[in-house]
């Protein structure tokens, strides 16, 4: 019997293979998944009338890839602060594989696209909030926030917050008080998501000149306002309990998360290093993911 010998991959092929997979890295993907995700809680929470299953694909597809564009943007403007962290130097942009010019060209057409599809298939409210969530991650936080102040995180946290107002507004053509509920939850987590990386980056933010809180104010202070925060990421997790938007279920896996995250920013604060901030930083994705993927359960259990 003969075995017929694999044809080695071409050259060529394996450079397009490459390219398209630093595109697609330019687009942060882990990223927008969890973007994409709370858009789309903010889709399903809406009442049940106002579903439909072409305007949440088309929603998702353009909140995506404006979302999308909008990281392909900050790569860009960040190219020489990208170069200089360990995180961040391997993204396309930061080590020449795409340059500038390409980057700006990949962002334009996946935001051009995004907009187009949420002005066409979905409503202007959802296309307008959209586009003002890109200016305000891609603008005023990473051109003007980020270099310039250490509560870039906390002002700079509205724009990332926004998905679950974007996927309830391509829903009902609104925002209720509901849907800021769920954009106040994650602004209020992101501040000791993204301190906790901050304080095991430290150096790293420092050499690159970003003047994150634990640089500028160090890290016994970050420290405590990680915990501050989570106490009051606790507290603003029980609104939807209180105004009755959602029901037992919920406020029992709420408060185990909570307890959870406490604890890891108690540590952060009273007993910190470095292996307790990645463990919190890390728990901190799964503990929104999983909070708002509970919510919604009860949504439909209720």
């Amino acid at each position: 019997m003969t075995t017929a010998n694999p044809q080695p991959t071409s050259p060529t092929s394996h450079h397009v293979g490459s390219l398209m997979q630093d595109y697609l890295t330019l687009t942060k993907p882990r990223v927008i998944a969890l973007i994409v995700f709370c858009a789309l809680i903010g889709m399903l929470l809406a009442p049940s009338e106002y579903l439909s299953f072409w305007r949440i694909m088309a929603a998702t597809i353009g909140i995506g890839l404006v979302s999308a564009a909008a990281a392909a943007f900050n790569c860009l403007v960040e190219l020489k602060i990208d170069q200089r962290m360990t995180r961040t130097r391997g993204r396309p942009t930061a080590r020449g594989s795409i340059s500038t010019q390409a980057a700006l060209g990949w962002s334009c057409v996946l935001g051009g696209v995004g907009m187009a599809i949420l002005f066409i298939w979905v409503n202007a409210l959802t296309a307008y909030l959209t586009l003002a969530t890109f200016l305000g991650y891609a603008v005023v936080y990473t051109l003007f926030l980020k270099p310039r102040t250490p509560q870039n995180i906390v002002i700079g946290g509205l724009s990332g917050a926004m998905p679950p107002a974007l996927g309830w507004a391509a829903m009902t053509n609104s925002v209720p008080a509901e849907a800021w509920i769920l954009v106040l939850i994650i602004f209020i987590w992101t501040p000791p998501h993204f301190w906790a990386l901050a304080l095991y980056r430290t150096e790293e933010y420092a050499a690159a000149g970003v003047p994150m809180l634990p640089v500028t104010h160090g890290a016994e202070f970050t420290r405590l306002h990680v915990f501050l925060y989570t106490i009051l990421l606790t507290a603003v997790t029980l609104l939807p309990f209180i105004i009755g938007m959602s029901g037992w279920f919920y406020l029992a896996i709420a408060l185990v998360l909570d307890g959870l995250f406490l604890g890891y920013a108690w540590k952060v604060w009273r007993s910190y290093s470095d292996l307790i901030a990645k463990k919190t930083f890390h728990f901190s994705i799964i503990y929104l993911s999983t909070l708002f993927a509970v919510l919604l359960v009860d949504h439909y259990i209720k």
